[in-house]
């Protein structure tokens, strides 16, 4: 009777919630626009809403609560659109009137406070709990519940038909989520196959010989990484895959190994300009001089805001003074001091992203290993992308009818995508190829090694996808919009770097994506440097390193925050190609990223803001990382 009470009392619980929840779904069953108290948005009526021109007047006027917020020409609307906000939470009407049939449109307003809800739950469950899925899974339907006015029953299905469906065929970005995720299956079954057949420990062999102790095996990481600098997806899933057995033979724990991927990835390729991040970063920036008629070069603003990009330069180089002294502290000290003393390259309850060393994959038996057969297909996948960006770029220009490039025009057009993919099907080929025509391999056992390396990804697959997942979520709920509001309002040009990394940092951390950081801030920082110089009376001489820096604050606290975040998918591929525990990658690398992150913040944007130039800003950094490491580092080789 008493359990009978209680599901009753559960049932009139749940209806009263849905028959609540549901007053937020329109008439025709679609959830009402959501925005954030006090924030402003950008609001036009579409082709669709507009209807027949000869349905509106001359003038028509917008009105919220009866109070009319513009009045002028219907072609405004349009064209340009208006800049609206409300002040009030709750179901909230935009009515226009002067057309002949005035159109409603219906908002839903809630709180800005709830837009970073999300992130945060997903951050706060994956540090504390260290299961990453279920962070995500959290964030992403908290997320949902927002948006869908705490519907207990639609939030769940939206997780599903909506972000998962949408992350991986909606019309924006499906195609290149598909692309990096059958990139990552890929190469995965390229490095199962190069593996069976002996190859990766054919390179680990040759190395070994220059790499006979753990700071060498470092070192050798790192310079990898310098050399794979065209691609951040490249890199990590290369150099991770085809070093880890080297690092664990050397006991070089996978913490330490996923915190060089990680910092020798996204970092290096955001400095590097022939990678396949120019042609987003410059269309970025263009983007911005063309809608404020401003004639400038792009490229060569971007090349000349590198020196002022702190935080890339400072993580790459941090990572080489850990490497050469030998000395470590915080955290990787402890990972590091366990896999000396042990061996256990993994903490004993790790759960690494990655499963490349099982025996399914591991080396078949009276093979013998081989250099070459682990040099063609990873050098097969860094030329045909290389190529492919090239070929890529080539084929738009000429589609676009541009006769006379150059290889930075063709780069800056180049779909990266495409090129990963052509890259990584070429891979699987020429291991599959070496393997059968050597004999090394049959038919049979080939299929099984690169369906067992696809296998070993399929964790980090899922957790790529719900990354997206609650990015989506980000977008829907403005988060990004409410930080820019909130943050971006004390401003000078002077400090206009320095507030300009940290708004970087907050947005990227909190959403996980660095390029969805520079297409949020690039388009508003820009024309803000000019508004702010110009109302401060700055010359345009004087204006130039305010721009340049404020440039390069953008990347760099991009970068960071992605660094830094465990929703990050550079973060999450980098555990996965190291075969790393993600939150113990992730907990490991944090006070490494801090330390640098700080000093950029410092002894870079701060110093920079009182006159220091950019130079001697970076040599004051340079030597603080230095004595940082030699006065709180201690050496690996200790007791555990």
């Amino acid at each position: 009777m008493r359990s009978s009470t209680i599901k009753i009392g559960i049932l009139i619980t749940l209806a009263l919630l849905v028959l609540v929840s549901s007053s937020v779904i329109t008439s025709a069953g679609q959830l009402p626009r959501l925005q954030l108290k006090g924030v402003p948005f950008h609001f036009h009526l579409d082709s669709e809403a507009a209807g027949n021109p000869e349905n509106a007047g001359d003038t028509v006027i917008v009105s919220i609560k009866g109070d009319v917020v513009f009045e002028g020409p219907f072609s405004t609307l349009v064209s340009d659109g208006i800049e609206l906000v409300f002040n009030d939470t709750g179901i909230q009407n935009v009515e226009i009137s002067g057309m002949k049939t005035p159109p409603i449109f219906r908002f839903r307003v809630i709180h800005g406070w709830l837009a970073l809800l999300p992130p945060i739950v997903a951050i706060v469950f994956a540090l504390a709990f260290k299961q990453v899925v279920i962070a995500l899974l959290a964030g992403v339907w908290l997320g949902s519940l927002v948006v869908t006015g705490f519907h207990p029953v639609i939030s769940i299905t939206r997780i599903v038909d909506h972000y998962v469906i949408n992350t991986l065929s909606g019309p924006e970005e499906g195609a290149d989520h598909m692309s990096i995720l059958i990139f990552t299956l890929l190469l995965g079954g390229m490095v199962g196959i190069t593996s069976r057949m002996g190859g990766m420990q054919g390179i680990v062999a040759r190395v070994s010989k220059l790499a006979t102790s753990a700071r060498r095996g470092q070192f050798t990481v790192w310079l990898m990484g310098m050399i794979i600098f065209f691609d951040d997806y490249t890199n990590t899933l290369i150099v991770g895959n085809s070093t880890r057995p080297l690092t664990d033979r050397l006991r070089i724990s996978r913490e330490k190994l996923s915190y060089i991927v990680d910092s020798t990835a996204a970092p290096i390729t955001a400095l590097a300009v022939i990678t396949s991040w120019i042609g987003f970063q410059i269309s970025l920036i263009n983007q911005s001089f063309v809608s404020m008629g401003v004639e400038r070069n792009p490229l060569t603003t971007f090349v000349s805001s590198l020196p002022f990009s702190l935080y890339p330069i400072l993580a790459v180089f941090f990572v080489l003074l850990i490497v050469v002294s030998g000395r470590d502290y915080s955290l990787m000290l402890k990972a590091e001091r366990r896999a000396r003393s042990t061996g256990k390259v993994n903490s004993d309850d790790a759960v690494p992203l990655s499963t490349l060393d099982s025996d399914a994959i591991s080396l078949a038996e009276g093979v013998t290993p081989r250099l070459v057969n682990g040099i063609l297909p990873i050098g097969t996948v860094i030329v045909v992308t290389l190529v492919g960006l090239l070929v890529t770029g080539h084929s738009s220009l000429i589609d676009s009818g541009v006769e006379s490039f150059g290889i930075f025009d063709m780069l800056k057009e180049s779909n990266s995508f495409t090129a990963l993919l052509w890259s990584s099907f070429a891979g699987c080929l020429v291991a599959a190829l070496l393997a059968l025509s050597q004999r090394l391999l049959d038919v049979r056992e080939t299929v099984n090694a690169w369906v067992n390396g696809i296998k070993s990804m399929v964790t980090a697959f899922v957790i790529l996808v719900l990354a997206w997942c609650i990015g989506m979520v980000c977008v829907e709920l403005h988060t990004a919009g409410f930080l820019v509001h909130h943050l971006a309002g004390i401003l000078s040009p002077r400090f206009l770097p320095l507030f300009v990394f940290l708004l970087a940092i907050g947005i990227s951390f909190s959403t996980g994506t660095s390029w969805g950081t520079m297409s949020i801030l690039t388009p508003i920082v820009i024309p803000l440097v000019y508004g702010t110089a110009s109302a401060a009376g700055l010359t345009a001489m004087e204006m130039e390193p305010v721009l340049l820096a404020s440039i390069a604050a953008i990347l760099s606290g991009a970068v960071f925050g992605d660094h830094c975040s465990p929703i990050s998918d550079t973060t999450i591929m980098s555990s996965m190609a190291s075969g790393a525990d993600h939150i113990d990658h992730v907990r490991t690398q944090l006070p490494y990223a801090l330390t640098v992150g700080i000093v950029s913040l410092i002894c870079g944007y701060l110093l920079t803001a009182f006159g220091l130039p950019a130079p001697l800003s970076l040599l004051v950094s340079i030597v603080t990382l230095i004595l940082i490491v030699y006065l709180f580092g201690k050496r690996s080789e200790g007791p555990a």
